[in-house]
């Protein structure tokens, strides 16, 4: 489903990813690690779109998104929750939702329903501006929009950051939901083991601007711990 090769990325003068390889299949849900500033938010980053890449490809069901725009990348299928949720405050929850429709492909112009049945809060606030939501609860509502672009392969930034221990369990069940039931291909970076060990079928670990360890939940050990993550 999603083939990256060979990606490297720089800031001015400063490369930060170093030829980078990651391949999903479809249902897979992948939890990409590592320490803080070892290039976990620049790769998704360059992944959308957001940021240009110095050398590399980026294949997705075929279609190579290396040269395509942001929005374009939306309306082939990829869904993102930015670190830090990127809602629009000034915006209601209804308009919020409404922003992930333009990335469908089908014309929808509805919110489906099935985002409030996962998410049951938005429903009930509809009418309030996204600024006053708590922040799990606008966490909820950055899900539900990347949800309603209709995606193939979800990517999350962290999406457990700074939020109250219930909300994380509820968008934890959400996610492992949208992966076993509804087969949605899942990427996401996690900082929490515990939650990586409960959701992530595989690992990816980063480690100065390189993918430096990958495979199965179960394979994440104590040494790659203790090397990789650890601080």
């Amino acid at each position: 489903m999603l083939r990256i090769e060979k990606l490297s990325q720089a800031y001015g003068g400063s490369q930060i990813l170093w030829d980078v390889d990651l391949t999903l299949e479809p249902g897979d849900c992948v939890c990409l690690m590592g320490r803080n500033g070892v290039g976990k938010t620049t790769l998704l980053k360059a992944l959308m779109g957001l940021l240009p890449l110095r050398s590399g490809k980026i294949l997705f069901d075929g279609l190579d998104l290396t040269r395509l725009a942001a929005p374009m990348r939306a309306r082939n299928g990829i869904g993102y929750v930015p670190q830090g949720r990127d809602i629009f405050p000034r915006m209601t929850v209804e308009e919020n939702l409404r922003v992930g429709l333009v990335g469908r492909r089908d014309g929808l112009r509805a919110v489906p329903s099935f985002i409030f049945e996962l998410f049951p809060v938005l429903k009930d606030m509809l009418g309030r501006q996204g600024g006053d939501l708590s922040g799990g609860q606008q966490q909820q509502l950055a899900i539900g929009r990347a949800l309603a672009c209709d995606p193939k392969l979800m990517i999350l930034d962290e999406p457990t950051e700074g939020i109250q221990p219930n909300i994380i369990s509820h968008i934890c069940d959400v996610i492992s939901r949208l992966n076993r039931e509804m087969g949605l291909t899942v990427l996401w970076v996690e900082q929490k083991l515990p939650i990586a060990r409960r959701l992530g079928k595989t690992f990816q670990l980063m480690d100065k601007g390189r993918i430096v360890a990958s495979g199965a939940m179960a394979e994440l050990d104590d040494e790659l711990i203790n090397k990789h993550l650890k601080v």
